[in-house]
């Protein structure tokens, strides 16, 4: 298979608007990850000639008609298939999966798991607002215990799945989080983009009507700060303007909530960001927020041979020295021939 890296190519914001009108209610969380994506594209010099946006069915699933590039609104949960069958046949496609909470972890999850899994070169975004907002607001797979809505009156009892931990846990590897209205969303992107293999990326969005501002004490587009813990890979676990860090408790094995004096975080035991560390990942993600900061940025980077790679080179090793012949392939076997001129019936 071809493995060139794509030519990249000049274009602008403007080269990735499409002429439809955008069709989310006003203040949703949607139009500032479509706008990130958009302003995100031009600086990785994508073609809009080879970028493919691929989405299921929910709010976030309107994406590709506002992405001026290829795009398939396809069906219910089932975006990751319809991502396989357009990488393997042109695996030079630069390929956006777009899907939600509901899309892409209840009717869509073993969809999501076996993308994860397999390792395919793409990028899936799950905008997760934990909740259904295109079908009027019924709790999803994401939703917190006691969340009242129009399925759940007296308050959801389901343990919320986690979409990182259920990532992770399925094989990805490449796993992040970031929220609709960051500054450091694009940076995710990037990172994201960058990665050869399947880079899942969490994004927590405000669904302005049926979920609003939950997300608001470590999301809110001010005066949450203090709750964001920013990673990057070799740099100090770090928060609340430095004054905060995480360090590993040896004797439980856990993190734990550290004062940092003076900016002096080796004396306060703070650990630095290892993202090709899975373990620590996973215990990025189990934090409960709250006595712990939400930890955000890539948590997991550490590639793998993709899908496409393994399977189209292990195709063109089985056909080399061989010469295409559909008649002898249609010979083969045990067969018959049909000739004229038998007995009148």
């Amino acid at each position: 298979m071809n493995d060139m890296t794509p030519i990249k190519v000049e274009t602008t914001l403007k080269d990735w608007e499409t002429d439809q009108e955008v069709r989310w209610c006003p203040g949703c969380g949607d139009y500032a990850i479509l706008k990130a994506v958009q302003r995100t594209l031009p600086e990785l010099g994508a073609d809009p000639a080879m970028t493919v946006f691929v989405s299921g069915i929910g709010c976030s699933s309107r994406f590709p008609y506002y992405v001026e590039s290829y795009g398939f609104h396809t069906i219910h949960g089932r975006a990751p298939a319809f991502a396989t069958g357009i990488k393997l046949a042109n695996p030079e496609l630069d390929v956006w999966i777009v899907t939600g909470d509901g899309d892409g972890m209840s009717i869509g999850g073993n969809h999501t798991m076996h993308i994860l899994r397999r390792n395919l070169d793409c990028q899936i975004l799950l905008f997760n607002n934990e909740i259904y907002g295109l079908t009027k607001g019924q709790y999803s797979p994401t939703s917190r215990l006691g969340t009242t809505s129009p399925s759940t009156p007296g308050g959801s009892v389901d343990r919320p799945a986690r979409p990182a931990a259920f990532a992770l846990g399925a094989g990805a590897r490449f796993v992040a989080r970031g929220f609709d209205v960051s500054k450091n969303l694009p940076q995710v992107l990037k990172a994201a983009h960058a990665h050869k293999g399947a880079a899942f990326i969490e994004i927590f969005q405000n669904c302005i009507v049926y979920n609003k501002d939950v997300f608001d004490d470590f999301a809110a587009p001010k005066g949450a700060e203090a709750q964001q813990l920013w990673l990057q890979h070799d740099e100090p676990m770090l928060f609340d303007k430095g004054t905060k860090g995480l360090r590993v408790n040896t004797d439980h094995l856990h993190l734990d909530v550290v004062d940092v004096v003076d900016g002096d975080w080796q004396a306060a035991g703070v650990i630095v960001h290892d993202q090709t560390n899975r373990a620590l990942a996973h215990m990025l993600i189990e934090m409960p927020f709250g006595p712990f900061p939400m930890a955000l940025g890539v948590l997991y980077d550490d590639p793998r041979p993709t899908f496409e790679h393994e399977l189209l080179g292990q195709d063109a090793k089985l056909v080399e020295g061989k010469v295409a012949d559909l008649g002898k392939l249609l010979a083969k076997g045990q067969t018959w021939t049909v000739e004229a001129g038998g007995p009148d019936l």
